[in-house]
């Protein structure tokens, strides 16, 4: 099937006194379209470049906690070594203590943070679907009205505080900072509104108010001058998608695509220059470190964890968020939820 681009729109939509003010309004949408899409190309171009750095960030705490949690484990074993009680019951003591930091220090990672969060992120969803399932259509308005506007609201009151207190640094007392992390969890509560869309609209839909709405949105959509500017809109597309075209076979005919390769070469060779030279520095100063005698065996224990970390390469970001979305893109469905309590009434049938 051939892309819409591909094919030149037709309608019966003829040049008249309209198109002074449809032409340049189909052409700064379009624009704006590409200018968009192009900032977010480059953007995640720049968050793949930045995560194999960012992950190897947020493996060092990780096994920092590791290694002072080794070094508490062996501390409370020989302190226990020395109280006075049975060898039996000593044993057992060092034995429990083991377990336990064992079990422990398989929490402590990306993997076990992601996996709860999975299941906390599910049973949030499960309630909310379950609550907004049982509203009235006003009442499901009211709530998804609400989470509409909470979206501009948060946002703007966490950049108010973040801008006053920082302009009253230097007069406020210093404990007034501390409402920076405030202002943070208020701009991060939009993603708590997330689940209230998808679960609230079924119930909504069916309130008056939003009929009225569907009605006026398909009146305005088949208006003349709305329909002729949707089909301006597509001609650029086309001539602008055609001319793309031609561009590149221009630049390839004239040589200009070799010199943009070979630029781009000569900045990956720059990187991997750069980044060769920062490893084999960084190597040599662990070879120095390792000899060291007190921070010896920690500096050898991180090299080794980082060795093996490293044996796989890091996969891109965008690649981990496709994954991501396709994994968690069905929890934002109500059919999910309900598939999964009839799944559960069945199981709970046989058991009563």
């Amino acid at each position: 099937m051939a892309n819409n681009a591909d094919i030149a729109p037709s309608a019966p939509f003829s040049t008249g006194p309209s198109d002074i003010v449809i032409v340049p309004l189909a052409a700064v949408a379009l624009a704006v379209r590409k200018l968009v899409r192009a900032l977010l190309t480059a953007l995640v171009h720049l968050i793949d470049w930045l995560f194999p750095i960012l992950l190897q960030v947020m493996r060092f705490p990780l096994f920092t906690m590791r290694i002072l949690g080794d070094g508490l484990a062996w501390l409370a074993k020989g302190v226990v070594r020395f109280l006075p009680i049975g060898g039996t019951r000593r044993a057992a003591w060092r034995e429990r203590i083991g377990e336990a930091w064992t079990w422990l220090r398989g929490k402590i990672s990306y993997k076990a943070f992601e996996e709860w969060l999975h299941h906390a992120f599910e049973n949030g969803m499960a309630w909310v679907f379950r609550t907004c399932k049982a509203l009235t259509p006003r009442g499901a308005l009211l709530v998804l009205t609400g989470a509409i506007l909470w979206l501009p609201i948060s946002f703007g009151v966490a950049t108010g505080m973040h801008a006053i207190l920082f302009a009253k640094a230097l007069t406020w007392p210093a404990w007034m900072q501390l409402l920076h992390p405030v202002a943070t969890v208020i701009a991060k509560s939009k993603l708590l509104v997330l689940p209230v869309y998808p679960a609230a609209w079924p119930q909504a839909r069916q309130h008056p108010f939003v009929h009225g709405l569907i009605r006026a949105w398909v009146w305005f959509a088949n208006r003349y001058l709305v329909r002729k500017a949707g089909w301006r809109y597509r001609q650029m597309e086309h001539a602008a998608s055609a001319g793309a075209d031609a561009w590149h076979h221009t630049a390839a005919y004239i040589g200009l695509t070799r010199i943009w390769r070979g630029m781009f070469a000569a900045i990956n060779s720059a990187a991997a220059w750069t980044s060769a030279t920062m490893w084999a520095l960084a190597a040599g100063t662990v070879a120095l470190l390792v000899k060291v005698p007190l921070i010896g065996g920690i500096v050898q224990r991180y090299a080794d964890h980082y060795h093996i970390a490293n044996r796989a390469p890091a996969e891109p970001l965008s690649e981990r968020t496709r994954d991501f979305f396709a994994r968690w893109s069905v929890k934002f469905t109500a059919e999910y939820y309900e598939a999964k309590e009839r799944e559960a009434s069945a199981k709970a049938r046989p058991s009563a």
